[in-house]
């Protein structure tokens, strides 16, 4: 399912040391997560790029997954049955030698990855409204970077306000595979609106069943990207977004990500502008947490599921607090879960990644990826075993 922070205050449990996990989950030990990255349980039969080193008894780069802090955390409401990369091969359609039930494009059943199955295939990625938080091409490289797989900006969707009412337009004339049909669409979607605060929210599933319609003949998938905000039910506050896996399309909002914004735990409507954020703070934070949330939604497009295994941008999230505190990197099992989809070097991605956090001013993914791609390169240099 797709990682969607929810509207649940974040509230640790008072009187209590720990907080427990929801009643049958129970943390993978270090055998079941060896296991769990596909090379058996020792430690000499896993490649260098999917290891870890131990300092004075503490792992240097893939901790555990925590424990929860929160009764909102993701583990203290959910039993994750976790995916290792063996079930991953087995569950996801994208390694069948089928072509996959709703690709329109072309399908070559003996390729290895997954450009080589689907030679013509991209991400497609939409941006609906204006972005005043972050540039919307950062996103479009670092999911580049991240997942080594061709990524295109998909210009011809927009949402506007026309006559009063919200409008999801389609103009298939700017569309990259073109359609049978040049007329633009004009499409309602349905919003609440309040008149005291003037905020307003898209109901999520007003989108949805358009971007279905929408998405181009050589997308592997479309995400759309959002500063407005997001509802699914009346009773919510907000949700982040919606998925549809199967058929390869998801809505997302960027709007809570902004730290210069606090959000009332009990009104939707009601959002004070902090003073306190500067600029520079607000763009680095807000670069940090979208480019994170879409690549974790990509990636469950493209069959993996939540991690349960270390600390990991695949992990579920209860609340928008766990999501900013969770890491951008993928740990040793859903490395090598997408390493063996899209078939990258290893070295060569982190090298990608590390430019991107450089030139970003995100400096703690910048030393751990100047320490991870040094440990590799020192271990290969000794073992000669990288991919």
């Amino acid at each position: 399912m797709p990682k969607v922070p929810s509207s649940k205050n974040n509230k640790k449990a008072k009187g209590h040391k720990a907080i427990p996990y929801a009643r049958g989950f129970q943390p993978p030990d270090s055998k079941q997560q060896m296991k769990a990255i596909g090379f058996g349980t020792k430690q000499e039969s896993v490649p260098i790029e999917y290891t870890d080193e131990a300092t004075s008894g503490a792992k240097q780069f893939f901790q555990s997954i925590p424990p929860p802090t929160s009764i909102d955390d993701w583990l203290a409401q959910y039993v994750e049955e976790g995916q290792s990369f063996r079930q991953y091969l087995k569950e996801n359609p994208w390694f069948s030698n089928r072509k996959h039930k709703f690709m329109r494009q072309k399908f070559v059943s003996n390729g290895k990855t997954l450009s080589e199955r689907y030679p013509d295939g991209k991400i497609c990625i939409a941006k609906l409204g204006d972005f005043c938080g972050m540039s919307f091409d950062e996103l479009v490289d670092y999911t580049s970077k991240f997942l080594c797989l061709p990524v295109q900006t998909l210009s011809s969707l927009e949402i506007k306000e026309v006559d009063g009412s919200l409008k999801f337009i389609e103009n298939p004339t700017s569309k990259p595979t073109g359609r049978s049909t040049s007329r633009i669409r004009y499409s309602h979607l349905q919003t609440r609106h309040n008149n005291s605060t003037g905020h307003l929210q898209i109901r999520v599933d007003s989108i949805l069943p358009k971007l279905r319609f929408a998405i181009p003949d050589d997308a592997l998938c479309l995400i759309a990207l959002t500063e407005y905000d997001l509802y699914g039910d009346d009773s919510d506050l907000f949700v982040a977004g919606m998925a549809s896996g199967n058929e390869r399309v998801a809505i997302f909002s960027l709007l809570r990500y902004d730290p210069a914004l606090r959000f009332s735990q009990e009104f939707w409507y009601e959002i004070e502008r902090m003073k306190n954020v500067t600029p520079e703070l607000k763009t680095r934070l807000m670069l940090q947490r979208s480019c994170k949330l879409l690549v974790h939604e990509i990636c469950h497009l493209l069959g993996i599921a939540h991690c349960i295994y270390f600390g990991c941008c695949m992990n579920g999230s209860g609340h928008l607090q766990e999501d900013f505190s969770q890491p951008m990197m993928l740990c040793p099992v859903d490395l090598h879960k997408l390493q063996t989809l899209v078939g990258f070097n290893t070295c060569d991605r982190y090298e990608a990644l590390l430019e991107f956090y450089k030139n970003k001013g995100l400096q703690i993914e910048a030393d751990w990826t100047a320490r991870r791609i040094e440990y590799i390169t020192k271990n290969t240099n000794h073992n000669g075993n990288l991919m």
